[in-house]
């Protein structure tokens, strides 16, 4: 195939190209980038890279990459290793440009190359900011807007695509080897890229200002009890008696809004089950990284092209009861499967762990009614209850706050019913004082000197917890 592709090359150039071809749109390639070394400032400030093509540059890349597109077949590149497929590449752009003699610098041919690989075998402008760890979100919003998320802040980049059909074509290359597709008569897709992060894209007629994508970065380092510490996420105190919490198996159900952490807080809490238990995880997109060895992973599946073939989140916590699972961790509950989850947990399943979007601890208590409610099923509101405040033991609620720091604000104990209302007890809290100078919060956590009833239950289990966790200062003094 390579030779082929030489002796193609070898052939006289075309001297003219068609106009529409060499053409480039400034706007949307001047100032696309391909090292993404940030400078930190402002949160809101715009953050530029510090290696980028100009609009001569930008047109020579466009040239070679139109070039490229009529001497190699790239349908052949699916049979070849990306390894292989960017040599070859590679060799083709570098003897394309010499053909041209094109007058860009060395350290500008690499940028160009290097551009059009990234356009040929990955998601073009996006690759550099899939390759930067230390971005958690990536979120476009348009051809010419593209944000990311750094150390819980938004941050615009510089990234650009050429324009809406450019975005188009990434998209649509980021679903069908997904298996699925997007266009108007299915103008939404929600997918799991091959490294596990999550993808939720839109266009028109939906998305009125141009297409729109997210990508929730998957987490290549694992977090554990010591780096949530580091973080200011929790104390070691709170950790210890989380960790009681999971090895006592308490039903556990971590509150919190849109990146609070959750998943993060759902990898550590799993770390602490003994390695010789069976787990069942059930994700709608699998995000877990649990570390036992004994672990069955479910994934719920959207329906196909045909509007069949669907199987939700509520058909796979039915079906791990008759795994003989003994602990089962669920995502998120977000529907109907929550009555499925509360009956699992009051049937034997103890020791399950899940997760739910709200703002208070409270809050998820009431969403879970609402999800219960959905199934259609007429239970009286205290029999609900009763049943809410029976299967789930502790509420962890996590917050996302104004320095971008994402904290465990609230650990609560379900004590029982009080006549119609389920009564909850604080365990610790985080004591907000204000914000600092630079723009940090300031606070304490705390114990709220409440001894849970908790303790006694672990206790008889074989997991003592020191009484001086519970006791704030003053009755420490």
């Amino acid at each position: 195939m390579l030779s082929e592709f030489r002796n193609r090359l070898r052939q006289p150039a075309a001297k003219k190209a068609d106009s529409a071809q060499q053409d480039v749109n400034e706007e949307g390639l001047e100032g696309t980038s391909a090292l993404m070394a940030w400078e930190i400032s402002a949160p809101d400030a715009v953050y530029e890279t510090k290696t980028q093509l100009n609009p001569v540059e930008a047109e020579w890349r466009e040239r070679i990459y139109q070039q490229l597109l009529k001497v190699m077949d790239l349908s052949l590149l699916d049979s070849l290793e990306p390894a292989e497929a960017a040599r070859q590449i590679r060799e083709i752009c570098l003897r394309l440009l010499d053909e041209h003699s094109a007058p860009v610098s060395s350290n500008c041919r690499q940028l160009i190359i290097k551009q059009i690989t990234d356009e040929v075998l990955g998601l073009g402008p996006l690759e550099p900011l899939l390759a930067d760890h230390s971005v958690s979100d990536i979120l476009v919003n348009g051809h010419a807007s593209v944000y990311i998320e750094r150390h819980g802040k938004l941050q615009r980049t510089d990234v650009r695509f050429r324009d809406d059909q450019h975005l188009l074509n990434i998209i649509d290359r980021i679903v069908s080897s997904l298996g699925r597709r997007i266009d108007e008569s299915s103008p939404l897709v929600d997918a799991r890229l091959k490294d596990g992060s999550r993808v939720n894209a839109i266009i028109p007629p939906l998305a009125i200002d141009g297409p729109s994508m997210s990508i929730r970065r998957f987490a290549v380092d694992l977090l554990n009890t010591e780096s949530l510490i580091q973080m200011g996420t929790l104390t070691p105190a709170i950790a210890l008696v989380l960790k009681a919490i999971v090895r006592g198996r308490l039903n556990v159900l971590v509150s919190g809004g849109t990146g609070t952490g959750k998943t993060t807080m759902l990898n550590v809490l799993s770390s602490f089950i003994p390695h010789n238990e069976r787990i069942v995880t059930i994700e709608d997109s699998a995000e877990l990284q649990l570390q036992q060895p004994h672990v069955v992973r479910l994934e719920t599946r959207p329906s196909n092209i045909e509007g069949r073939g669907e199987v939700s989140q509520r058909e796979l916590v039915r079906n791990s009861l008759r795994m003989r699972p003994d602990r089962i961790v669920i995502g998120e509950v977000r529907g109907a499967e929550a009555l499925d989850m509360l009956t699992a947990m009051n049937t034997g399943h103890d020791g399950s762990i899940t997760t739910i979007h709200a703002n208070t601890a409270r809050d998820a208590l009431g969403r879970i009614e609402n999800m219960v409610s959905m199934t259609g099923a007429t239970f009286p509101i205290k029999a609900m209850r009763q049943q809410i405040a029976s299967a789930i033991d502790v509420v962890i609620q996590l917050e996302r706050q104004e320095d971008g720091r994402r904290r465990l604000v609230s650990v609560q104990e379900i004590n029982g019913m009080e006549g119609e209302i389920i009564t909850m007890t604080e365990i610790f809290g985080f004591d907000r004082r204000g914000m600092g100078e630079h723009g940090e919060v300031l606070g304490d956590f705390r114990p709220t000197g409440m001894v849970p009833a908790f303790r006694d239950v672990l206790a008889k289990r074989g997991i003592e917890l020191p009484l001086n966790l519970f006791r704030p200062e003053w009755m420490e003094a």
